[in-house]
């Protein structure tokens, strides 16, 4: 006789004690924006509860994240002069530099991981130094750049770079450009595989990075490609990388699955602005309960296969989580 599958119905303790997914403020990293001045903390229209900050409003604020369980953030630079190839961020005495240092000398105990790109550095908005002849990016001659740009953060004292330009290549260049400066320890975190995504619209408002022309599709990810997704993590992992990352997650979960079932490396995603703007909009709204949505979406990304979330929800998960 067919046996009917018993789906347990169960009280509330015993729920716990077979929960397959669990999310643990360990799982967080989050994001913050740096500018220079002081006593700026400038809140971003389209992302409620996301801020523009000075160095000291920063540190601030890893207070705050402290308390709430949060020890790991990375770090976005909004610098004050910029120019064709973003000479901010190869500069010492450039934001994220001064920012890193006065955060590992405040907060010793802070992971802090610095976002590599240049899009938030130069005047053009694109990830590094342009081909004019083909209105994109030349991929070479911004490796070598990004290799710059790795040994003034690790000089500084980031503990984990996360480059995020999708240039072919980028991977070994920072590898070989920190090793040879005596940070074989530093890890690299990738974007190993990025979208070309509509989600990152409230980010380009946050971090000023929009394209002055132009779009990025020539060197991130077709939304459309599943087979070339997973090639490009496995290709970084090939590399060196120590971490892969899928960007963005939301509406790409089929993606982190596929590269967790095919690599041994922690596998980290990027809970991306519009993703998040959009759950704050529908929560104002009315349309949805907002912190049930919120922690559902991000089970999901753990039931999927990440192990690390960058996400803008952070602390508001940290607060349901303690409680």
């Amino acid at each position: 006789m067919f046996k009917r599958f018993r789906r347990l119905r169960i009280n509330e303790k015993l729920r716990e004690l077979v929960v397959e997914t669990t999310l643990s403020t360990n799982d967080f990293i989050y994001p913050l924006f740096v500018r220079e001045g002081r006593g700026i903390k400038n809140e971003v229209s389209s992302m409620p509860g996301v801020y523009q900050m000075s160095i000291d409003e920063i540190l601030k604020e890893c207070d705050e994240l402290k308390k709430l369980g949060l020890y790991s953030i990375i770090l976005f630079g909004i610098p004050e002069v910029k120019d064709s190839i973003g000479s901010d961020a190869l500069s010492e005495n450039g934001i994220i530099a001064k920012a890193l240092k006065e955060i590992k000398k405040a907060h010793p105990d802070m992971f802090v991981v610095t976002d590599l790109c240049f899009c938030e550095f130069t005047d053009h908005g694109h990830c590094g130094i342009l081909d004019i002849e083909h209105e994109t990016v030349d991929n070479d001659k911004t490796l070598n750049i990004l290799a710059d740009q790795a040994i003034v953060h690790a000089k500084a004292g980031s503990d984990m770079i996360a480059p995020s330009g999708m240039m072919d290549g980028m991977i070994s260049a920072i590898r070989e450009g920190l090793d040879s400066e005596g940070f074989i320890n530093t890890p690299i975190m990738s974007y190993s595989t990025k979208f070309a995504s509509g989600y990152y619209g409230p980010f380009r408002d946050v971090a000023e990075s929009a394209p002055s022309f132009g779009d990025r599709r020539s060197y991130q990810m077709n939304p459309a490609n599943r087979r070339e997704a997973i090639n490009e993590s496995l290709e970084d992992e090939k590399e060196g990388a120590d971490i892969l990352m899928v960007k963005p997650a939301l509406a790409y979960m089929d993606i982190v699955r596929d590269i967790r079932e095919r690599t041994l490396l922690p596998l980290a995603v990027y809970n991306v602005s519009g993703e998040y703007s959009m759950l704050k909009m529908a929560g104002k709204m009315g349309l949805i309960d907002y912190e049930k949505v919120m922690m559902e979406t991000l089970t999901g990304f753990k039931r999927a296969g990440a192990d690390i979330i960058i996400t803008y929800h952070a602390k508001e998960a940290a607060k349901i989580l303690k409680s």
